[in-house]
């Protein structure tokens, strides 16, 4: 699975990603959908924002050398969401 632009950082192993948006009504509503694609696949990101970003964290388990297939997915999802969202 493909990981574009999403920054991997190795101690703790994390994958991060930044989400730059043009007001607060568009991240609220990013925001609002991410969280139910959260609760669909039980994966809860760290979740970081501002008025018009957002920054998202996604932390390997406990003692492992790599991100699950669930996390890697859970990336591409997130990146298809922000794709879908009207300019």
């Amino acid at each position: 699975m493909a990981i574009d632009q999403w920054e991997q950082r190795r101690r703790p192993l994390r994958l991060e990603k930044r989400y730059e948006f043009d007001d607060y009504e568009s991240l609220s509503s990013f925001l609002e959908q991410a969280a139910e694609l959260s609760e669909q696949k039980g994966l809860y990101p760290d979740i970081g924002f501002s008025r018009k970003h957002a920054n998202f964290t996604i932390h390997a388990e406990e003692g492992a050398e790599a991100l699950s297939e669930l996390q890697l997915e859970f990336t591409e999802l997130l990146d298809q969401l922000i794709s879908s969202q009207p300019d």
